[in-house]
């Protein structure tokens, strides 16, 4: 990654980093002041909202306990209503029962919390339902069948319950109480709506709503309808929280110390915040003014400085990699940036002249070492051929003498070309091989030698006399005339990630290096041992370092069962570049 790249210590990363660390503590301080200010005024709504439901709620279970309070009183001390419970005849509980009506007729007056009062005998399955008169009757009807279902099949909400509770009837919810003794239940109540209506005095805004909702989270009744259908009521109401599919509606409530129900109020935030200080709003246009400027203060500091800076540092690292003709080209800069950019082409100018002069002068120095190293094969050769030459001249064999002085002046053809920095692997393994049939004649029946090479690979240039090198250092400490030694040549093209190389491998069977020369040649030495000077080997690992820098190398080792292995590797090139 690129931001990976840029180093700590260079004026980019300290220039935007210092603009950074003065506008983004600044900004990050007018944001957490202009959210501060909105929790604050969170805080204080719902704590004003809080306060306010809460006495609201505290009001309905006033009443709800005081008509509980009114009922409890009729089951425990009301003489009419004990006869209901256990009359002594059908006469006597019609009385009693029209003495209990009267009753509560005169004091559902007193309770506005409640809608009905009702009396209803479980042996008798008859109820007494005594409603206020602003109540329809299809109401009544549908929670006199529902008292009914409720009180004729002694449900649990009747036996166990202690509170009042909710009950959907029809299309509205319900708050009920009922008290059993013995035979006779007692009970009131009352629909939702009823409850609701004090809270219409209620200032929530336009779009807030109060409303009463089940100890399960049902809605029940509100006053205004919901701008969100997904709000969570679950939660309960010890704490206030934000809820709705935008996380963006503030629910307040309190439940309900006499039932399972609470009240709640919902206020959205954009309502909230409307009455934010304006105070409050010139901060967060001045955040997001600075948010909005930080961008451009970045471009124009990219543009004026760091865009400049970045091309002069693009065309330093070219030079750094050998390039020293590029130039810093013209753009609309400041004064300064062109005075520095000119002074720069200038300076890159005259060391560009200078290392021309000095890179012909190493050139004419490396290629008369090159043509030294090459010149130290031919007077070692040309000794040991006129040896065998006068060995065969004693026994006059001249077929052999004729074969041998052809095979000789090939081989003085090929080296007096061997100035050249590469020839075709096809010329220098022709070379090899009559190189190796001189050997030949030279040890008849105790050397032989086998060459295997891709033909797509013969016309790969390669330096001369590398591969006859090691096949003369082979021959030297090697063939004997007690066993036959066989020198194989293996050229192959290699691949090691994504860059080829040529490996050639020469292989003999003989004793193999000693431990001491293989120490030597690792260390880059020449090697001196008892069988003679290896010279070869570090006159080909010096060619080829002047040839191909560090990207040649050569590796000796022995082999198994025994013998010595030199391994060559040569970047593959397609084209003969007369270097050196």
């Amino acid at each position: 990654m690129k931001i990976m790249q840029i180093s700590w210590n260079s004026i980019r990363f300290k220039l935007v980093a210092g603009l950074l660390l003065v506008t983004v503590p600044l900004i990050t301080l007018l944001l957490y002041n202009n959210f501060y200010s909105m929790r604050v005024v969170h805080n204080q709504v719902a704590l004003s909202n809080k306060n306010l439901i809460s006495l609201y709620m505290g009001q309905i279970d006033t009443q709800l306990r005081d008509a509980e309070r009114n009922l409890l009183g009729l089951m425990t001390s009301d003489y009419d209503a004990q006869s209901m419970n256990l009359p002594d005849s059908e006469d006597e509980y019609q009385l009693a029962k029209h003495q209990v009506s009267l009753k509560l007729s005169s004091d559902i007056i007193l309770y506005k919390s409640i809608d009905a009062f009702f009396v209803y005998s479980s042996s008798r399955d008859d109820l007494l339902n005594v409603f206020k008169s602003n109540i329809e009757f299809a109401e009544r009807d549908q929670v006199e069948q529902e008292l009914h279902r409720i009180l004729g099949s002694h449900s649990s909400l009747v036996e166990t319950g202690s509170r009042w509770f909710v009950r959907k009837i029809g299309e509205n919810y319900y708050a009920l109480r009922v008290l059993r003794s013995g035979d006779l239940y007692i009970g009131a109540w009352v629909n939702a709506k009823t409850l609701l209506v004090p809270l219409n005095l209620i200032d929530l805004g336009k779009e807030g709503s109060a409303l009463l909702v089940s100890h399960a989270g049902e809605l029940m009744i509100s006053t205004n309808t919901l701008p969100d259908e997904q709000i969570d009521f679950t939660k309960g109401f010890d704490q206030v929280y934000m809820s709705g599919s935008k996380n963006n509606l503030l629910i307040v409530g309190e439940p309900s110390q006499e039932g399972n129900f609470g009240l709640a109020a919902v206020i959205p935030d954009r309502q909230i915040l409307q009455n934010l200080p304006n105070l409050s709003r010139l901060t967060l246009f001045i955040s997001i003014v600075s948010i909005a400027l930080l961008p451009l203060s970045l471009f124009l500091l990219r543009h004026i400085l760091l865009v400049p800076l970045k091309r002069l540092i693009t065309v330093m690292k070219r030079i750094n990699d050998g390039n020293v003709n590029v130039r810093i080209e013209s753009h609309k800069a400041s004064e300064e940036i062109q005075m520095v950019n000119q002074t720069f082409n200038t300076m890159m100018a005259q060391i560009e002249e200078l290392k021309i002069h000095v890179y012909e002068e190493q050139l004419s120095k490396q290629k008369a070492e090159l043509q030294h190293l090459q010149l130290q094969i031919n007077p070692h050769f040309f000794m040991n051929s006129l040896n065998i030459l006068f060995n065969l001249a004693q026994v006059k064999n001249y077929e052999l003498i004729q074969e041998l002085t052809l095979c000789l002046v090939r081989y003085f053809r090929f080296m007096f070309q061997s100035n050249l920095a590469f020839v075709s692997l096809r010329d220098e393994l022709r070379h090899v091989r009559n190189y190796v049939r001189i050997q030949e004649l030279r040890f008849p029946n105790s050397l032989t030698c086998s060459i295997e090479v891709p033909d797509f690979l013969e016309d790969m240039p390669v330096p001369p006399l590398v591969i006859q090198s090691f096949l003369e250092n082979s021959i030297k400490h090697s063939v004997t005339l007690e066993e036959p030694v066989h020198i194989s040549v293996s050229v192959d093209l290699k691949e090691e990630g994504l860059e080829p190389y040529i490996e050639i491998i020469v292989r003999d069977t003989g004793k193999g290096f000693s431990e001491h020369v293989l120490s030597e040649i690792r260390s880059g030495n020449t090697v001196k041992d008892e069988q003679g000077e290896h010279i070869g080997i570090w006159n080909v690992r010096q060619r080829l370092q002047l040839l191909y820098g560090g990207k040649a190398s050569i590796s000796c080792y022995n082999g198994f069962p025994q013998g010595a292995v030199v391994e060559i590797r040569l970047p593959y090139q397609t084209e003969r570049h007369e270097g050196g």
